[in-house]
């Protein structure tokens, strides 16, 4: 059971941080512009400009937590319920209401006109597609995902001993010479076997 529900965490959080950043790079929004009729594709980067940075650290809080000691996964789980509260914080409110200034930037790369009141005359229509809300659940299995890392942290088989520099050895002194897979092994351990 404890090695699932490590298993659980670990994936659940690299795969919200993948979905994310993938995300950031889908067409979050429609914009018909009400000159010209021009329709201009709103990506999740430009809604929520910090989304795809802040995939990139849950990416990394995943990987990390397969490899670092217990006070470690405590504090790299609060950090994984933080970024899934400030993603759900973030996501929620855009893809209910598609709000003029998340599209804003790219109305204004594209046209010149910049402000929220200008950008917002100039825009006839917004059309939604499925990938905020795709984004905002990503958000809340990552903020459930750290909730349980901090539940079950304490049960995890302990990992990283083999990146401690102080890590005991477990093979007994050879008084011989080393064959290959002894001197791998040593290698392994951090100690030089031609020294």
């Amino acid at each position: 059971m404890t090695r699932r529900a490590r298993l659980v965490c670990v994936v659940a959080i690299l795969l919200t941080g993948a979905l994310g950043l993938i995300s950031s790079t889908q067409t979050w929004f429609h914009v018909t512009l009400a000159t010209g009729g021009d329709v201009l594709a709103v990506p999740g980067a430009e809604a929520i400009p910090v989304l795809a940075p802040l995939c990139l650290a849950v990416l990394a809080l995943g990987a990390a937590l397969t490899i670092v000691n217990l006070v470690l996964r405590y504090i790299l789980g609060a950090l994984t319920v933080l970024c899934g509260a400030v993603l759900l914080w973030l996501i929620v409110p855009v893809a209910a209401d598609a709000p003029v200034s998340a599209v804003a930037r790219t109305v204004t790369t594209a046209t010149g006109i910049a402000g929220v009141e200008s950008v917002s005359e100039m825009i006839a229509a917004v059309g939604e597609t499925p990938w905020p809300w795709a984004t905002a659940v990503c958000a809340a299995v990552l903020l459930l995902a750290g909730i349980l890392v901090l539940a079950t942290a304490h049960r995890w088989r302990r990992a990283g001993r083999r990146f401690a520099a102080d890590a005991p050895h477990t093979a007994a002194a050879s008084d011989g010479p080393l064959d290959a897979v002894e001197s791998w092994d040593d290698l392994s351990r951090g100690d030089d076997p031609t020294g």
